[in-house]
């Protein structure tokens, strides 16, 4: 058979292998400093400047500097900008790293094009730099790990499909007969994660020359689709890349065969099978449809097999090459981050029961679980995979193994430093939360007392951060060092005969994984619909039928303040910190309703796009929020948390005091929600938007005015200071916030509550 000469193309790993790298520290520096700043949270004051004297600032002594940054150091900005940058920039760039550089060596060819590649490889980092801008800017549709606005869900589309065809073209140029089962993990994510990220970003933009848009679904429906991509974004961009990265990788390094090819089969088609099916878990107990939450339940318990049969696959494979990882840094990492798998994936379903979830959920107990993921899982196997390729790609020896191993404790000693308190402090959390007297009351009713618990753990988790953001610097040294020792090839020389065509039919006697493993738009195909099962079963009944939520005729749409007011909420990220949704256990009623005794029912959210129910309580549940402080107990608590609750951990929101609300779009957003979701505004109520807004504004500001003469002696000093720029205070971004804020739960407060129909 004729042998056949070409190159592998090592300049596209080498772009990602960089940029994983250095979004790697950007996204660890981000989570740093979000943990630095839930227990100094005047971080940003020091950095711009403050009117407190009681802090330290490097800028001049007053609030401007802060206002002047418009949020951009907010605590729910700079999370979601870190969830963001270590998926979609650190996990990504690892992932298309390594299989840029697996697949052709699987293969025996190059990529497909070289021009694809380059394409996928620029529309993918300029998608980054859009999100950090956008997030920076308060320019985001709060849905956890989807917060990006419309043109960057299309821009993130395009560039994962220009990835696919060049995958799948490279299949099709294979020099190779059958795939090996990182093919199998690497097609199974390009579908799933496509068919997940186009159905949960579906919406509908306010106009096509601006970024807002609003989510097609509402409510319960939008909280399933939501936690349905939630939950399997871990599952097909942190988990299953990873394990076709393990796959090659880690046998490559202990230079040992897979443990088991027919464990690998089991585990490939079991984890794409009950993964889709999980998602419910993270909505126990709330206002999902029960039948829901008991198939995630189910299915999360049945999670346990498939993963760990993935993670005995790759701790096994080491079988007779365990000295080698006393030796070799790279595989220390492997190991240990496959491990971290298997305690990520044995907690995961733990949580998904209902007895732990009522004391879990919320709390940061899945703040830990989820690191020990994000960090062990995801980072150690990104960190193995770069100090395989960069020795391998430039020709020479690793310029310290003494460094790496450095790396490797600082990491290890990171990630326990981190996970240990985030567990001592959810246990702590969701205990205290459920404590009552003797008599009937909450042993802890201030909402402070569980927050000042709990400082400690979150220092000591700074600390466990500060040890893996060295560690990272230390393998940074050793890269660079490396780099200048060796020399790069750009095109490696490689031959193999070509591909012989035997036909795509089964042979007589061909085991029929074998007969896919050669037939890839069959096993394509086959992936989707095993993966497709699970998400079409749990999310049509819940999308179409009528019975899943009950229309409650007290629950009105919001005023056209009140919108503005939760676009507000959105931009400044203030999900990050608070839920919306009162769970029927007795501490949750007693604490966030007591005077009515209302848990969250499925009804009150019909008009709420998007679903705001969160998925960690830093600061209390928001849903019945309404009517419990004055108006301008609210105001204050926006310009300065501690002025009215003493040792709060919550940001300072000036700008919102001192900007002017753009009402431009407000007439457009009610006729968006009216004409695209048949939301029951009247033409009058369209009409006369303006009026109805300044009625409420009115309102506010009268209330402020009478409960705070301080506040306005304050705004009458700036109009006389000011003259004709002044913003009166009925105008500004605040009073939209307290409208929106004020109407929180405030519709089901009626003597009796009627179902009028189903919706």
């Amino acid at each position: 058979m004729e042998t056949q000469r070409f190159n592998y193309d090592n300049n596209i790993v080498r772009a990602f292998l960089y940029a994983t790298i250095v979004f790697g520290l950007v996204g660890f520096l981000l989570g740093l400093t979000a943990a630095l700043m839930l227990f100094y949270p005047e971080l940003p004051e020091f950095l711009f400047g403050t009117d407190d004297t009681t802090i330290k600032s490097l800028a001049s002594g007053n609030i401007q500097g802060l206002i002047n940054t418009q949020g951009a150091m907010g605590f729910g900005r700079i999370r979601m900008l870190h969830t963001s940058a270590v998926i979609f920039a650190f996990v990504c760039n690892s992932f298309f790293c390594g299989a840029y550089y697996s697949m052709q060596r699987l293969l025996k060819t190059r990529m497909y094009s070289d021009t694809l590649s380059w394409l996928h490889f620029w529309s993918w980092q300029i998608m980054i730099v859009s999100v950090v801008i956008t997030f920076l800017m308060g320019i985001n549709t709060s849905k956890e790990y989807a917060e990006h606005e419309w043109p960057i869900d299309i821009l993130i589309a395009f560039s994962w499909i220009i990835f696919g065809i060049n995958m799948f073209g490279t299949i099709a140029k294979r020099r190779v007969r059958h795939l090996y089962v990182a093919i199998w993990f690497y097609i199974a994510t390009w579908i799933a994660v496509a068919m997940l990220h186009i159905f949960n970003n579906l919406e509908i933009p306010l106009s096509f020359t601006g970024w807002k848009s609003y989510s097609v679904y509402a409510g319960v429906k939008d909280a399933l689709v939501q936690w349905w991509y939630g939950h399997n974004a871990v599952a097909f961009v942190l988990t299953t890349p990873v394990l076709g990265l393990m796959y090659y990788f880690m046998p490559k390094a202990a230079d040992r065969p897979v443990f088991s090819y027919k464990l690998s089969i089991i585990h490939f088609w079991s984890l794409i099978f009950v993964y889709l099916w999980a998602g419910p878990h993270h909505l126990q107990y709330t206002a999902l449809p029960a039948w829901a939450q008991a198939v995630g339940t189910g299915f999360s318990i049945m999670l346990i097999a498939p993963s760990w049969g993935g993670m005995l696959n790759g701790l096994l494979t080491l079988r007779g090459a365990w000295d080698k990882v006393r030796e070799n840094p790279i595989l220390k990492f492997f190991v240990v981050a496959v491990t971290c798998y298997g305690m990520a994936t044995f907690e995961g379903p733990l949580l998904a029961t209902k007895s732990l979830n009522k004391i879990g959920h919320y709390t940061d107990w899945v703040i830990g679980h989820v690191h020990m993921g994000a960090l062990g899982w995801n980072g150690f196997m990104a960190f193995g995979v770069i100090y395989y390729l960069i020795p391998v790609m430039w020709r020479t020896q690793l310029w310290s193994k003494k460094l790496a191993n450095w790396h490797f404790w600082l990491g290890t000693l990171g990630i326990i430093f981190y996970a240990v308190p985030m567990y001592i402090s959810g246990f702590t959390q969701g205990l205290m939360w459920k404590q009552f007297n003797p008599d009937g009351t909450l042993l802890y009713k201030n909402w402070l007392d569980t927050v000042t618990a709990i400082i400690p753990y979150f220092k000591m988790r700074f600390a466990g951060g500060l040890l893996y953001l060295s560690g990272a610097i230390l393998m940074v040294v050793n890269v660079i060092k490396t780099i200048k020792a060796g020399s790069f090839q750009k095109n490696v020389p490689a031959e193999a005969p070509a591909l012989a065509n035997i036909g795509s039919s089964r042979k007589e006697g061909e085991g029929a994984h074998l007969w896919l493993e050669r037939t890839p738009k069959l096993l394509s195909i086959l992936a989707f619909v095993v993966i497709s099962i699970g998400g079409l079963i749990e999310i049509i009944p819940t999308l179409s039928l009528k019975q899943s939520v009950p229309e409650i005729t007290a629950v009105k749409p919001y005023s056209p303040l009140e919108l503005e007011g939760r676009d507000l909420y959105i931009r400044e990220g203030c999900n990050s910190c608070h839920s919306q949704m009162i769970r029927p256990f007795r501490d949750e009623v007693t604490r966030f309703d007591g005077k009515n005794g209302q848990y969250s029912k499925a009804g009150e959210f019909v008009y709420d796009r998007p679903f705001l129910w969160g998925s960690k309580r830093t600061g209390p549940d928001l849903h019945r929020e309404g009517a419990r402080n004055p108006d301008s107990w609210h105001f204050k608590h926006m310009y300065n948390p501690r002025i009215t609750s003493a040792g709060s951990i919550m940001p300072r929101f000036p700008w919102l005091i001192t900007n002017k609300l753009d009402r431009s779009q407000m007439v457009d957003k009610m006729k968006l929600m009216k004409n695209s979701f048949d939301v029951p505004y009247t033409k009058a109520e369209i009409d006369s938007a303006g009026k109805w807004a300044d009625n409420q504004s009115k309102a506010i500001v009268q209330r402020i005015y009478s409960e705070a003469t301080d506040v306005k002696d304050q705004v009458e000093k700036d109009k006389a200071s000011k003259g004709s720029s002044f913003v009166p205070l009925e105008q500004r971004e605040i009073i939209a916030m307290i409208a929106y804020l004020q109407r929180l739960g405030t519709d089901i407060k009626t003597t009796e509550i009627k179902t009028a129909s189903i919706k």
